[in-house]
């Protein structure tokens, strides 16, 4: 991908298109790219929840037996660096995840004005503009809400918002959030009967 981004920007970085057709052909030559960056966006969130995982279950690991009972022994490791690690790549990935969507974002927008406004000319489009002339304003009382003219768009759906994804990220960041939060129960109430309390 960083191939294609690197040729679209040698292409097109330089000097942006002046001409209509050019700039249509622009955003058609974006659009593969555009693609796999909502995949990459997908595959980084994806890489940090197994990297949070593997470090959440390090931190489970059993202690040696020594003694009489388990868990009195050194640690196997410190986790301790492994969490700032996963807290620095956890930054890191907000970061690129952000440009990652703004870069989505504003192709999206692009090619929703080029679709709606395909010579690049202002032009009547159902729900959002209507060219009226005082006749046409004259008749709707000298009114001037654009309800009156513009009328209501036709819904539009998501083609690229995938349900079962966004749902099933929200269940494992809800069972995530329900484990930590059992979790910090027991360590207050650990906490409250070292208190006497």
């Amino acid at each position: 991908m960083l191939v294609d981004v690197s040729d679209f920007s040698k292409q097109f970085g330089k000097h942006l298109p002046a001409t209509n057709v050019k700039q249509h052909t622009a955003r058609k030559v974006f659009d593969p790219i555009a693609e796999h960056m909502k995949d990459l966006i997908k595959q980084v969130d994806l890489l940090y929840k197994l990297s949070a995982r593997i470090t959440d279950l390090f931190a489970e690991l059993p202690r040696p037996l020594t003694g009489e009972g388990r868990g009195e022994g050194e640690e196997l490791f410190d986790v301790r660096p492994a969490r700032r690690l996963l807290k620095q790549l956890d930054d890191e990935r907000k970061a690129a995840v952000e440009q990652l969507k703004q870069t989505v974002y504003f192709h999206r927008q692009v090619g929703w004005l080029q679709d709606r406004f395909p010579k690049a000319e202002l032009e009547a489009v159902a729900g959002l503009v209507k060219l009226v002339d005082r006749k046409d304003i004259e008749s709707a009382d000298w009114s001037l809400t654009p309800g009156r003219y513009v009328g209501v768009a036709p819904p539009e759906e998501d083609e690229v918002f995938d349900f079962e994804a966004t749902l099933r990220d929200i269940h494992t960041e809800i069972s995530d959030l329900n484990k930590e939060a059992m979790e910090l129960a027991v360590k207050i109430q650990e906490n409250f009967e070292e208190l006497g309390i």
